[in-house]
This record gives structure tokens, sequence and C-alpha cells, in this order.
């Protein structure tokens, strides 16, 4: 059998297919060179994107960029608490129905009343909405019929203006000296002013205070009823507590 004549394209496609090719080697066939690109595996080509950092390699680098843990954010202390509360002036106790004859006055009111409140109208306390709602609260208890009924305004200062030191100090020398039945305490602000505490309004009408000496009981202030009518009910609670803890302490 003569031997088959095939050129270097030839015998690289039949080589491609599978194809073996017997015969004695072709002195005009060219260098494998031509071959060599055609056996060349793709596994460079493959292997290229492992060069990149796996993503687990990367996991630990993660892990120590996180930031540690925030430590938890501190309490404020009471004294840290009381800071934040408005500077206030206290004015001095005025008497809020002086005309009230002493002889009509109920037995069963004491000695006498101080209320302690915010007011924007400090010289007229039972002035605008907030005055007459608290005037409203007064007279339902029949305060309105005795003359020793005072009053204690806090007004807050103006923006750069201290207000006065030592609050409780002072309402504690102005209870001492008038010997009231009762200090009637009138929302959040008056609360923390005259009796120091920072606790929630909630916390402060829940319990009987004591201050010099006098029963004091802390209920809602007339401009936040105000807003909310459907806690009127619950602020007229209070003042009944505070007339029945008056009622206990003279039948004592």
């Amino acid at each position: 059998m003569s031997s088959l004549h095939l050129d270097a394209r030839q015998r690289a496609m039949l080589q491609e297919m599978g194809v073996t090719v017997w015969g004695p080697p072709d002195a005009a066939r060219p260098a494998p060179t031509v071959l060599a690109p055609m056996q060349v595996p793709p596994v460079p080509r493959v292997a290229l994107p492992v060069s990149a950092p796996p993503p687990v390699a990367m996991a630990p680098a993660a892990v120590r960029a996180d930031p540690a843990p925030a430590p938890p954010a501190p309490v404020a202390s009471p004294a840290a608490a009381g800071a934040g509360a408005p500077a206030l002036r206290l004015h001095a106790a005025q008497a809020l129905y002086p005309q009230a004859d002493p002889a009509q006055a109920p037995a069963e009111l004491g000695a006498g009343w101080l209320v302690v409140a915010e007011s924007t109208t400090p010289t007229d306390p039972l002035a605008g909405d907030a005055g007459k709602l608290m005037d409203n609260m007064l007279r339902a208890m029949q305060l309105h019929r005795h003359p020793r009924v005072y009053i204690a305004a806090l007004e807050r200062s103006a923006p750069g203006t201290p207000g006065t030191d030592a609050i409780p100090e002072s309402l504690a020398e102005t209870v001492a000296r008038l010997q009231p039945a009762m200090v009637l305490v009138l929302g959040h602000i008056a609360a923390r002013a005259a009796l120091g505490r920072t606790e929630p309004l909630g916390r402060l009408r829940a319990e009987l205070h004591q201050l010099a000496g006098c029963p004091a009981v802390v209920t809602y202030d007339p401009a936040f009823l105000l807003r909310s009518q459907d806690i009127k009910a619950a602020a007229w609670a209070d003042l009944c507590r505070a007339l029945a803890t008056v009622r206990t302490r003279r039948a004592a």
C-alpha cells in the first residue's frame, strides 16, 4: 500500500479528529510548531481567576475589621436628670381668695392650703385658660371659701437668666410659716421643683409626700388638663384624695 502524502494542514486536521496517521515521517512536514498551538491545553486561561483572593480568605479580615460592640449608654442619675429641668423662679406665696369669710370656711378643709404650680402670669395666677381651670378645680373642692388658700407660683426664667436656687428649701420655709393642712402640687415641673424628685408624674401621683412635715399630693397641671380632657377624672381623684387626707388627719 502506498503511503498517504499529506501536507501539514491535513495531518493537523486528522489529529484533531483523533485519527492516527501511520507512515514514514514526511521530510517536507514543517516542525511541530504548527501543532503546538493546538496542543496547548486551555488550563492556564481557566486558572487565571484563581489569582483573585477567594471569598473564604476575606472572612477573617472582615471579622477583624468589625468595630468592637459599643458599651451600654450610662443611665442618667437623678441629679443629671434634674439638671435638664427648666430654670424656674419662685414667687412669694399669695392668697387666692383673701375676701373669703373665715367664719364660713368649711372646718374639714383644715387650717389652710398651699398650691404650688407653674404659671405664665405669676402676679395673677388665676388669669388665662389654665388659671380659670385651676380656679374651677379649687372651687369644686370648696377652697374658694377659705381665706388661707395660698399659691406659690413658679415662673420659667428668661433664656440666659438663672432661676431660683434651693426651691425645695424655700418652699419648706413657706410651709413652716403658713402651716397649711395640705400642699397641692400641680404638674411635673412643679413636683420636680418642690420635692426635688425626678420620677415620672404617674409615680409621684401615687405617693403621699411630705414637705416640711406637711402632707403633699401631686396631680396634673391645669395647662396639661386643657390639652388632655380624658384625664380630668384622674386629676379629680387626686384632689379627692387630698381632701380625704386632710379630713383623716383632723379626725385623728
